[in-house]
C-alpha cells in the first residue's frame, strides 16, 4: 500500500514538472501534500508513506536537490482490456435489441411465405411460334370462384398453348393439367379450371386499401425457379400508360413495386404482410431483361372483376361510353381554366347513338368524377369505364363552361 501511494505521488510530481515553469516546480511538494487525502481514523506517519523527516517523498527530494528521477508510468493493460470487453458486450446487447424488431419482420415474411406457397402454382406452357417450339415458365395463384377451383395467371404466360400443353406444378411436386382455359387480352388476365385435385385457395386482400410504402412479398418462378420469394414495398399506384412490348393491354391500372420481379414471375401473387393477395405480378421495366427494381402488378380488385366475368360469361364484357378523350389534357390545363380539381378527362368528341350522347355529354366537357371516383386522366377513365357493369346507371360529375354539373350514364357492351 505504501509503495503504490509513493509511486502515484511521484508520477503526479513528474507530470507537473513536465508542464510548468521552474518557479512553480519548487512549490510542487506543498501543493501535492495539500491535495492528498488519507482515509484513516488517525493521522498517518511520514514513515508509513516513504517520506523523509521533512515530509518529502523521494521523488520530491530528488527534484529539489537536482538529482535525476526514474519514474514508471502506470500500466493501463489491466484496465483497458476489461473496458473494451464491456463496451463490446454493451454494443452486442444494443444490436440484439435493435435486431429483434427486424427479426420479427423477417419472421413475418417467413410465415407468410410458408402459408401462401401451397396456393401458388408453377406453370410451364409449351408453345409453337413460327415453326419453333419452346417452353415458357410463369406462375399462378389458386382462387375459389363460384365454388370452383381456378388458377389465375397472366394471359401472356399461357396464350398459344392448349390445356394439354400447360403443365401445372404445386409446391409439394404434384403435376396436372387444367381442364379449361379462359383469358382476356385487354387486361392480360387468364383463369384455368382445375378438377380432381384439392388445392387451398389464397386469401384475397383489398387492393384499393393498399398504400404506397406498404411492405409486399412476391412469389413466382423467376427464370423457371419455382416458388421463389422476394420482398419489397409498393412503390407507386395508377401506372396506366405502359408500353409492354408487342402486347397491347388496353385497361391498365398497375401497381409498381421494387420487390424483385423477373421473367417467370408473371402471374404470381403480390402479397401484403397479412398473407393476402393484393395484386397479380405482370411485367417489369428493364434494360437488361432482369429485375431493376421496377415491377408492375395488376391490382387484385381489378383482376377478380375480370376473372368473375370470364367464369360467368366466357369473356370480359367491357363497358362502352362512346367518347374520344384528349390524351394531352393535364391538371395544369384544369388550373389554367380556373378549376380547382386534382384531375379530369377532356371530351374531344361524342359518338352518335352512344351512351354518352344519350347522357347529353358534349365536346369540351371535362369528366372529373365517374361512379363516385375522382378521375385522374383519360387512361384512368378508360380503365374505370371498361370494368364497370353493363346496364347500371352510373353517376358522373362534369365541368361545362365553368359550371359543375351532375349527370348519369348507362353503359353498353363495347362488343
Amino acid at each position: 500500500m505504501a509503495s503504490r501511494r509513493s509511486s502515484w505521488i511521484a508520477s503526479v510530481a513528474c507530470a507537473l514538472a513536465l508542464s510548468v515553469s521552474p518557479n512553480v516546480i519548487a512549490q510542487g511538494p506543498t501543493i501535492i501534500k495539500r491535495a492528498v487525502e488519507f482515509e484513516t481514523t488517525s493521522p498517518p506517519s511520514a514513515a508509513n508513506y516513504g517520506l523523509d523527516d521533512k515530509g518529502r517523498s523521494a521523488a520530491e527530494s530528488a527534484v529539489q536537490e537536482g538529482r535525476s528521477v526514474s519514474v514508471r508510468r502506470p500500466s493501463l493493460e489491466d484496465t483497458t482490456q476489461p473496458l473494451l470487453e464491456d463496451q463490446r458486450e454493451r454494443l452486442f446487447n444494443e444490436l440484439a435489441e435493435e435486431f429483434s424488431m427486424f427479426d420479427r419482420l423477417g419472421n413475418l415474411v417467413r410465415r407468410v411465405s410458408t402459408l401462401v406457397k401451397p396456393s401458388v402454382i408453377h406453370i410451364e406452357a409449351h408453345k409453337t411460334e413460327k415453326n419453333e417450339s419452346y417452353d415458357e415458365a410463369g406462375a399462378g395463384v389458386v382462387l375459389r370462384i363460384h365454388d370452383e377451383i381456378w388458377v389465375m395467371t397472366n394471359r401472356h404466360v399461357i396464350v398459344g398453348a392448349s390445356p394439354k400443353q400447360i403443365l401445372l406444378r404445386t409446391n409439394d411436386g404434384r403435376e396436372f393439367h387444367p381442364v379449361k382455359v379462359l383469358s382476356d387480352p385487354s387486361t392480360d388476365v387468364a383463369v384455368m379450371k382445375i378438377a380432381g385435385i384439392d388445392l387451398p385457395a389464397a386469401r384475397l386482400g383489398n387492393s384499393d386499401a393498399t398504400e404506397i410504402g406498404d411492405f409486399v412479398i412476391a412469389i413466382g418462378s423467376p427464370f423457371g425457379l419455382s416458388h421463389s420469394v422476394t420482398f419489397g414495398i409498393l412503390s407507386a399506384k395508377g401506372r396506366r400508360d405502359l408500353s409492354l412490348g408487342e402486347q397491347r393491354i388496353d385497361l391498365q391500372d398497375f401497381f409498381q413495386t421494387d420487390a424483385a420481379i423477373n421473367p417467370g414471375n408473371s402471374g404470381g401473387p403480390l402479397l401484403n404482410l397479412r398473407g393476402e393477395v393484393v395484386a397479380l405480378n405482370t411485367a417489369i421495366a428493364s434494360s437488361s431483361g432482369g429485375s431493376e427494381g421496377i415491377g408492375f402488378a395488376i391490382p387484385m380488385n381489378m383482376a377478380v372483376k375480370v376473372a368473375d366475368q370470364l367464369v360467368r360469361n366466357g369473356a370480359l364484357r367491357r363497358g362502352y361510353l362512346g367518347v374520344t378523350l384528349d390524351p394531352d389534357f393535364t391538371v395544369a390545363d384544369l388550373a389554367a381554366a380556373g378549376y380547382n380539381e386534382k384531375g379530369g378527362a377532356l371530351v374531344k368528341n361524342v359518338r352518335p347513338g352512344s351512351p354518352a350522347e344519350v347522357a347529353h355529354l358534349q365536346r369540351g366537357d371535362i369528366i372529373v368524377e365517374f361512379d363516385g371516383l375522382e378521375i385522374e386522366n383519360d387512361d384512368h377513365l378508360v380503365a374505370r369505364v371498361g370494368l364497370t357493369s353493363i346496364g347500371a346507371n352510373i353517376p358522373m360529375i362534369i365541368y361545362r363552361d365553368g359550371k359543375r354539373y351532375r349527370t348519369s350514364v348507362t353503359l353498353t357492351d363495347i362488343n
